[in-house]
């Protein structure tokens, strides 16, 4: 994976906790690249949508 830049970032807020997003706490879904104020929320998010998405596909 090509590394993910905060300029091609959808949002500017981290969704969780409102502050705002870190260069080092970025993910890709869907295309697109999205944002979080530390690594353990980008972790949740990939965890969760991850979960999802298997969830959906089956």
């Amino acid at each position: 994976m090509a590394e993910l830049n905060l300029d091609d970032c959808v949002n500017d807020i981290c969704p969780w906790s409102g502050d705002p997003v870190e260069a080092d706490s970025l993910t890709e879904y869907k295309g697109k690249v999205v944002g979080f104020c530390n690594t353990g929320g980008r972790d949740k998010f990939e965890k969760a949508t991850a979960m999802f998405d298997a969830a959906i596909q089956d």
